[in-house]
């Protein structure tokens, strides 16, 4: 597996796994009827963000996203979004997503990592930036519409990249 910078060749794989992600609606808070076109635009995020893709030669097992999580005064912290295909999950391709971002966003200079919304019923995502050193600042009760444990929390989770 290599991660790699997004390639426009690389979209008819990314896709799948936007949309089929996005539709289970068990772990992201985007709308399950986003089209193609609107996914795209939200995803391939232009120049300082980078976009890249967990591949196994041609075949995409997973994406992620990152950028600076506000304009401006905010511009300091980074932010981002992984997700991974079915197919691949529990073999690695977050963490090795993850691991990119945060050494991304170290080399290019932020102070911190903030995820914004990491859906309190996704335990393996919470396990894994855990694992990372990510912690919880904090949970927004009921904030996301689960399609199976109804309103659950989104937490706002944390990894502090200056030096100690």
């Amino acid at each position: 597996m290599e991660i790699r910078p997004a390639a426009p060749g690389d979209w008819p794989g990314i896709w799948p796994i936007i949309h089929d992600v996005v539709t289970e609606q068990q772990t992201f808070p985007y709308d399950p009827a986003m089209t193609e076109e609107e996914a795209r635009r939200s995803w391939l995020r232009p120049a300082p963000a980078r976009t890249v893709v967990a591949a196994d030669g041609d075949r995409v097992l997973g994406t992620a996203n990152m950028y600076a999580n506000r304009p401006g005064p905010g511009s300091h912290v980074a932010s981002g979004s992984l997700m991974v295909g079915a197919p691949a999950r529990g073999r690695g391709v977050g963490r090795a997503l993850a691991t990119d971002m945060i050494t991304w966003a170290r080399e290019a200079g932020f102070a911190a990592i903030q995820f914004n919304a990491v859906v309190d019923t996704n335990e393996s995502a919470i396990r894994l930036y855990e694992s990372l050193g990510f912690t919880t600042l904090g949970v927004a009760p009921g904030a996301f519409r689960h399609p199976v444990h109804g309103d659950v929390g989104l937490r706002i989770m944390w990894l502090d990249l200056r030096p100690a």
